[in-house]
């Protein structure tokens, strides 16, 4: 594995090997927050089947038991696989309906299946704990617990203690029931076994980084490369179309229609070369650094040796951050990661933005694009189609911009000493981020840019019209004469030939060979040093 930040960089440019991809646990351009039904399980049985015999674990049923932990007994869900922690925080939490992401709870569970592997490897787990840790693990991976066992909100201990404390409970007690134990019987303890060489303070932001990274690698790149090939396209296919471009919203020299789309299909091509960069970092795992950094509690090599076992089941680049102490105390990359969307979100807002002004119409706005008519606009305006796909984009973008204060609000204000704490908000807001961006790119490029066909009408009759197509003429009459022709013929609402004629400033044979929007819309001087 590449070593230095410049070979790790260049590595992520790259097509992963199919060695890394050997022992992966979720398909190729999967979600890690998705439920894999057709994956290596099926639905939550203890949601389904038990769960609808005995009421299930989140379903209000009436039927308790009673769990434990070092407060005391708790009565959780008779059926609920999580244990006295978790049910503590669904009491003491009652705050919003923001449930922690899937994806950072499918992270947790590769971050319980590696530590069992690892421990068991150093002779600290008994093998057949960690063989019922890792299948328990990798239900919880599969999504198989999803409905009924992870019922926790983000608004919670700021370390995520209680949600990496819920996988636990989780794992505990179905790995208990593999082994033929009951609920609540802790025969593979929460703590002692599944939390062997851990603490939430190094599993959570190491849960953080395989998420996010997961994520951003397996669907925000895809659907950004689609939205580039799609706006690619189109700008190759709009070559030779000219029209008249804009600043300042108002009319400008000449540009081609291709012209103005590659402008923006090399902002989207910038913004896959800022994500993939900002992976370098995201891929730098916490874990080993126990609760302050130190690794107390854990082996020699158990942070190399996680980083590897992570690697394997994620089909990712891990390695084990250079310094545990900022891994946890503050998460830098994870506020790296937030810039880098608000910039992709930035750009992909003035794309759709510019796309709905050259759509907008029909009949009395610029007109020169035909957007695809998906749905019906108006509840009171009959025929009236809308930029609807332009408009989700730029909220998707206003979003995702809001996420990014708050994700900096967090890393500043909440890290204190040894430790960041406001790690559930940090690791929600950048999952939301990637999602939103990874779902509105698809969809705006699927459903508006495929679509799009030019106005050839309306963008030869603002080409003809325009006045700084007068431009044309600076070198060969110069600027303040130029000006007087463009100042006449809007006065007069004349068009630039005629005006340029009765000031008789050029002839109409050189009008008509200089004023040629046609040869406009490149370098049209030769240099003198060439003659």
């Amino acid at each position: 594995m590449p070593s230095s930040i410049g070979d790790r960089l260049y590595e992520l440019m790259r097509r992963p090997s199919e060695e890394r991809q050997k022992y992966r646990v979720i398909p190729p351009k999967v979600s890690l927050g998705m439920k894999f039904e057709d994956g290596f399980y099926g639905g939550d049985e203890h949601a389904g089947r038990q769960g609808r015999e005995r009421g299930g674990g989140g379903s209000g049923s009436s039927s308790v038991r009673i769990e434990t932990d070092t407060m005391g007994e708790v009565e959780v869900p008779a059926e609920a696989l999580y244990g006295a922690q978790t049910q503590r925080s669904l009491e003491n939490f009652r705050i919003g309906g923001e449930k922690m992401p899937f994806a950072l709870v499918h992270a947790l569970g590769m971050v319980k299946h590696a530590a069992a592997t690892v421990n068991e490897r150093d002779g600290n787990l008994d093998p057949k704990i960690a063989d019922a840790i890792r299948q328990a693990s990798l239900e919880v991976i599969s999504g198989k617990f999803d409905r009924y066992h992870f019922p926790l909100v983000v608004w919670q201990t700021g370390s995520g203690t209680q949600t990496n404390m819920n996988v636990n409970e989780v794992i505990s007690n179905r790995a208990t029931e593999l082994l033929g134990g009951k609920f609540g019987s802790k025969l593979v303890h929460p703590n002692d076994h599944v939390n062997m060489s851990q603490s939430s303070n190094d599993s959570f932001p190491t849960a953080m980084s395989v998420a996010t990274a997961y994520e951003v690698y397996e669907k925000l790149i895809p659907n950004l490369q689609l939205l580039y090939q799609d706006v690619k396209q189109k700008s190759e296919e709009w070559k030779d179309i000219v029209k008249i471009g804009r600043t300042h919203l108002q009319d400008a020299v000449p540009i081609t229609l291709g012209q103005e789309f590659s402008g923006y299909a090399q902002q989207i091509k910038n913004a896959l070369i800022r994500v993939r960069a900002s992976l370098v970092h995201l891929l730098e795992l916490a874990i080993g650094g126990s609760a302050v950094g130190t690794g107390l509690n854990t082996s020699a090599n158990y942070a190399e040796d996680m980083a590897k076992e992570i690697s394997k089941l994620t089909g990712l680049p891990f390695v084990s951050a250079p310094n545990k102490f900022e891994a946890l105390a503050a998460h830098d990359a994870q506020v790296a990661l937030s810039g880098m969307l608000k910039t992709v979100a930035l750009s992909l807002s003035k794309i759709a933005n510019d796309v709905r002004l050259l759509g907008s119409g029909p009949r009395a706005g610029l007109g020169e694009l035909y957007l695809p008519e998906n749905e019906p606009g108006s509840s009171i305006m009959p025929g009236k189609v809308n930029p609807t796909q332009c408009e989700a984009l730029m909220m998707v973008c206003a979003q995702v911009i809001g996420n990014d204060c708050a994700i900096s609000a967090g890393n500043s204000m909440l890290s204190h000493f040894e430790l960041n704490v406001a790690k559930p908000l940090i690791v929600y807001n950048n999952l939301q981020s990637v999602e939103l961006l990874a779902d509105a790119s698809k969809s705006f490029a699927e459903r508006c840019v495929r679509g799009i066909q030019p106005n050839h009408q309306a963008i030869q009759k603002h080409l003809e019209s325009s006045l700084m197509l007068v431009t044309a003429l600076n070198t060969k009459i110069g600027y303040d004469k130029a000006a007087k022709i463009a100042k006449k013929a809007f006065k007069d609402g004349t068009t630039l030939k005629e005006a340029a004629l009765a000031l008789g400033l050029v002839s109409e044979e050189d009008f008509d060979t200089i004023v040629n929007p046609r040869e406009m819309i490149g370098p049209n001087i030769v240099a003198r040093s060439k003659l």
